[in-house]
C-alpha cells in the first residue's frame, strides 16, 4: 500500500489549510487504495481571521494544533518528516500556505520559505518520489525547485511571479493536471479558480490518481 505525507498549513482557507481541499485530497487517497500521514509545523499561524466577519482577530493559535482538527487529531509534527518514509507528499491549498508555510501572501515572488516545508519537498525530490500541489500552494514548488513546470490556474498575477521565479506556467482548467515529468510533480488549480465543491472533488481525484499512476 501506497503512503502519501500530506502537509496542511492550518484549518480553515483564510489563515490555514483549505478545508474542501484537504479533506477531497484525504478521501481521494483512501478511496485509491492508499494511505496517508498528516503533517504541519508546530509554528504560530501568522495571523487568526473570523471565518465569518471575514477580519482578523487578535487571538493566537497554532498551525499543528489547528490542523489536527482536520484528521481527527491524527497528525505528527513536520519536524518528524523523513522522506524514506513515503512514496509521495502532496500539499492541499489554502491562504495558511501563503502566510503560514511561506511568505508569497506578502513579498511575492521574493518570498521565503519555511525551513521544514524547504526540507520536505527539497528531501522528496532529490528521492525522485512524486509531489503534488494545489491551488496556490504549487507557488512553493515554483521557489524550490529548479525550473519546474507548474499551474495554478489562470490567475495573471501569480503565473508572472511563478515566471519571476524561474519556473514554467502552464494555464489549467477544472480537473486538469500538469506533469512535469523531468521533476515528478503534479499540480492542479483547485479553488485558484471559481469553483463548486464536486469540482473540487475532480481535481483532487485527479491529482491523487496521476500520482499514484506514476509510481
Amino acid at each position: 500500500m501506497k503512503t502519501f505525507a500530506v502537509i496542511l498549513a492550518g484549518n480553515g482557507v483564510l489563515d490555514g489549510a483549505e478545508i474542501h481541499e484537504a479533506v477531497l485530497t484525504l478521501l481521494a487517497i483512501d478511496k485509491a487504495g492508499a494511505k496517508y500521514i498528516a503533517f504541519a509545523p508546530d509554528i504560530n499561524q501568522h495571523h487568526v481571521v473570523n471565518h465569518y466577519t471575514k477580519k482578523p482577530t487578535s487571538e493566537t493559535r497554532n498551525v499543528l494544533v489547528e490542523a489536527a482538527r482536520l484528521v481527527r487529531g491524527n497528525i505528527q509534527p513536520l519536524s518528524t518528516f523523513r522522506a524514506e518514509d513515503f512514496d509521495a507528499l502532496v500539499l492541499p491549498g489554502g491562504f495558511g500556505v501563503a502566510k503560514n508555510l511561506c511568505t508569497y501572501a506578502f513579498d511575492g515572488s521574493e518570498m521565503i520559505v519555511d525551513g521544514e516545508i524547504a526540507f520536505a519537498i527539497i528531501s522528496m525530490h532529490k528521492l525522485k518520489k512524486p509531489i503534488g500541489a494545489m491551488c496556490i500552494a504549487p507557488v512553493i514548488l515554483a521557489k524550490l525547485i529548479d525550473i519546474p513546470s507548474v499551474t495554478i490556474g489562470t490567475d495573471s498575477t501569480t503565473e508572472k511571479h511563478i515566471q519571476e521565479m524561474g519556473a514554467m506556467h502552464v494555464r489549467a482548467q477544472h480537473g486538469d493536471v500538469i506533469y512535469d515529468k523531468n521533476n515528478n510533480l503534479f499540480t492542479t488549480p483547485c479553488y485558484m479558480l471559481d469553483a463548486s465543491i464536486s469540482q473540487i472533488a475532480l481535481g483532487t481525484e485527479n491529482l491523487i490518481k496521476d500520482m499514484l499512476a506514476g509510481m
